[in-house]
C-alpha cells in the first residue's frame, strides 16, 4: 500500500485538498482529528497531561481545556516540549494503526493529512509527499481574509512557520492552489489517476507478500535520506560559491 503524506502551509488549501480526496473515496488519516481523539477522557495521554499540568486543565465534564493548556505552553518552551512528548507519540501510534487498518482492508493507498509533516520528521516515512502550494502573497491575502486579521498579524503567523517554498524541496508532487477551485479540482483528478496507476502491481505484491512491503518502505526511507543529503550538499556548495 502506498502511504502518501499531505502537507502545506497555513491558508494554502491543504484542508480543501483533503476534502476533495475524501470525496473521491481516497482513505484519509487526519492528524488533527487523531490529536483530538488521543486526549479524550479516559485515554492514557490525557491522564499523563493531567499528571504533568494538574487537574485544572480539565473542563467540568472531564474534557481537556485546550484554551487553558494552550495559554500555559504558548510562551514556555519547556512545558511545550513536555506536552509534545505526551501527545506526539500517541498520535504517531494511532496513525500507525490507522494505516495498518487500511492495509488489512486491502486499500491500494492512504493519505496522511499532517500539517507538520516536515517539521515533525514524518516525511521520512512516507512513500510520496504532496505539498499544497500557493505564492506567499496569495497565502498572506487568504489568511487575512479568513481570519479578518491585519497584514502585520497575518505576516507574523506566516513567519512563525517554515516558508511554503522551503517545503517544496521535500515534495514528490506539488499541487498549485494559486488559481481557481476548478483548477485545483482538475489537479486532484490527475493526481488520483497517477497514484492509482503507480500502485498497480506493487499493491498486490505488498499485500500478498508483506516482506516486500517492508523492504519497499525501508528503501523509500533510505532514498529520501540520500536525496536530502544531496540537497544539503548542493546548498552548502552554493553558499560557499557566493562567498
Amino acid at each position: 500500500m502506498l502511504v502518501v503524506g499531505l502537507t502545506g502551509g497555513i491558508a494554502t488549501g491543504k484542508s480543501t485538498v483533503s476534502t476533495l480526496l475524501k470525496a473521491h473515496n481516497v482513505p484519509i488519516i487526519d492528524a488533527d482529528l487523531i490529536a483530538r481523539q488521543v486526549v479524550q477522557p479516559g485515554t492514557p495521554a490525557l491522564e499523563r497531561i493531567v499528571q504533568a499540568f494538574g487537574a485544572d486543565i480539565l473542563l467540568p465534564d472531564g474534557y481537556l481545556n485546550r484554551a487553558k493548556l494552550g495559554t500555559i505552553v504558548f510562551n514556555n518552551d519547556a512545558k511545550r516540549r513536555v506536552l509534545n512528548g505526551i501527545v506526539h507519540p500517541a498520535v504517531r501510534k494511532a496513525m500507525f494503526w490507522a494505516v495498518a487498518k487500511y492495509w488489512f482492508q486491502g486499500e491500494r493507498l492512504c493519505v496522511l493529512d499532517v500539517p507538520l509533516l516536515i517539521e515533525g520528521g514524518l516525511w521520512k516515512l512516507m512513500g510520496k509527499i504532496i505539498v499544497v502550494y500557493c505564492s506567499s502573497e496569495i497565502q498572506l491575502q487568504r489568511l487575512m481574509k479568513r481570519d479578518n486579521s491585519s497584514r502585520s498579524d497575518a505576516s507574523a503567523r506566516l513567519n512563525s512557520q517554515i516558508p511554503i517554498a522551503d517545503k517544496l524541496e521535500y515534495a514528490d508532487i506539488v499541487l498549485d492552489n494559486s488559481g481557481s477551485p476548478q483548477d485545483l479540482e482538475g489537479q486532484i483528478d490527475s493526481l488520483i489517476r497517477k497514484l492509482y496507476r503507480e500502485t498497480g502491481w506493487s499493491w498486490r505484491v505488498s499485500w500478498l507478500f508483506p516482506p516486500y512491503g517492508i523492504f519497499a518502505a525501508l528503501s523509500t526511507m533510505l532514498w529520501r535520506r540520500i536525496r536530502r543529503m544531496r540537497r544539503n550538499a548542493r546548498k552548502r556548495k552554493s553558499t560557499k560559491n557566493q562567498h
